[in-house]
């Protein structure tokens, strides 16, 4: 469905992609990790089209889509849940939610997908005259998911969903990662804790310094000693 090939970025004069290539597959989910700074954010942010990229290509369903810009490519349906939630903090859980509905395609399905993300976090029902900005991180991070939800993503891009939650919140998020993923919806996530990344993921890839240094399936992944060495600190 998604595949980036030999694609190079950078900050100003700073290089931080450099011949990034990979994809991602009908059904799968998909895990990049590695320490901060190693280039995972900056590829959601090319995939999004956040960042132009310096030279190669990204192809979604069989399109290019480098060239568009972030919204054309929401509509065609790969959406992204950002790092830090970034809600709207002043609006209530619904109003975040309906925000979540606008492109045209999920306009026509929104009572639909609302429906759908309460079930899946009941708790945004009792909360949805809510303003967004008093839940809890945990609350949070499951309405940035659901607003995602309310696109119809095609494929998902979820960015450090664990970052500040307490751990038992952070299995209660990978568990509805795996079931977003189990209804049909192919999942990018990009995320720090590395056990939880690979042991949900059906592969993996290893990024350092924007490179690509390892890949294999999350279970293999799990057992190599660069991985155990440099990121579960055994």
């Amino acid at each position: 469905m998604l595949r980036i090939h030999s694609v190079y970025a950078h900050y100003g004069d700073v290089p931080v992609l450099k011949s990034l290539s990979f994809g991602v597959g009908e059904g799968e989910i998909v895990s990049l990790v590695g320490s901060n700074g190693a280039g995972k954010t900056t590829t959601l942010q090319v995939l999004s089209g956040m960042l132009r990229p310096t030279s190669g290509e990204v192809h979604f369903l069989g399109e290019r889509i480098d060239p568009l810009p972030p919204h054309r490519i929401v509509e065609r349906g790969l959406v992204q849940i950002p790092e830090g939630r970034q809600l709207f903090p002043s609006l209530t859980v619904l109003e975040n939610l309906e925000m979540g509905s606008y492109p045209a395609s999920a306009r026509k399905k929104s009572k639909e997908n609302l429906e759908k993300v309460f079930q899946l976090f009941s708790i945004l029902r009792e909360r949805k005259r809510q303003i967004a900005g008093s839940l809890s991180g945990g609350e949070q991070q499951m309405l940035a998911i659901s607003r995602g939800l309310m696109a119809c993503p095609k494929l998902l891009m979820l960015d450090e969903p664990s970052l500040g939650l307490a751990p038992l919140i952070v299995r209660n998020i990978f568990q509805t990662i795996r079931e977003i993923n189990a209804q049909g919806t192919p999942i990018l996530l990009v995320e720090q804790n590395v056990f939880y990344a690979l042991t949900s993921s059906n592969r993996g890839y290893v990024v350092e310094s924007g490179e690509i240094v390892m890949e294999g399936k999350g279970e293999e992944l799990l057992k190599s000693e660069l991985v155990k060495t440099a990121y579960l600190g055994v």
